[in-house]
């Protein structure tokens, strides 16, 4: 999977200046991104989240998920220790794309969870391929990091396309009324890393 590195600027934020890094892949012409706080020390595992895209929750604050939160937290957490790198990784509802996100909701409405409504759409539970991630990490030149992450199939592909994990750094959960079905089947039938749901 080749990927290109296309532009960098500055991106100022609530928790202080990011350089955002455009990426391509060339393949596919699919766009991502990386952000990067502070200055790298390569010689330390660098703190590394892996975002993967949700426009309903990062976007419009949708309450199915806490991905909004979630992005927030890693984007703060980052800018308090000085240093590090959030991927935000475009493949969008577990990689099955917008609309059929959309379809999946519709299931879920009608009584299914996520994993479940993904398996009536055809697809597996995640889509997802990490690979990219690993290979913008290698374009940075970052090959040690500490995760931010409660997933743990993102530590075993990132460890499989040469990524070594430090540390695994656990990420908060927002918890409310609407996704306290959607966290459980998280932790239940996708192995999450989560403790604290009510």
């Amino acid at each position: 999977m080749k990927i290109k590195l296309i532009q960098q600027a500055k991106l100022p934020t609530p928790w202080g200046e990011f350089i955002i890094i455009g990426f391509e892949e060339t393949l596919k012409e699919k766009n991502h991104i990386a952000l990067i706080y502070g200055n790298l020390n390569h010689k330390k595992p660098i703190l590394v989240r892996i975002h993967s895209e949700c426009l309903t929750g990062d976007a419009l604050f949708s309450l199915r998920c806490d991905c909004g939160f979630q992005l927030k937290n890693a984007l703060m957490m980052i800018a308090e220790q000085g240093n590090g790198i959030l991927i935000y990784h475009r493949q969008e509802g577990r990689n099955i794309g917008l609309l059929n996100k959309i379809k999946a909701y519709n299931l879920q409405d009608c009584g299914l969870d996520t994993v479940e409504a993904n398996h009536k759409l055809g697809f597996s539970s995640d889509e997802r391929d990490f690979m990219i991630c690993a290979n913008i990490l290698k374009l940075m030149n970052v090959y040690t990091i500490n995760l931010l992450t409660n997933n743990p199939l993102k530590i075993t592909m990132l460890n499989k396309y040469g990524i070594k994990i430090i540390d695994r750094i656990n990420m908060n959960i927002q918890q409310n009324d609407q996704n306290t079905k959607y966290l459980n089947t998280k932790k239940n039938k996708m192995g999450h890393l989560i403790h604290n749901i009510k």
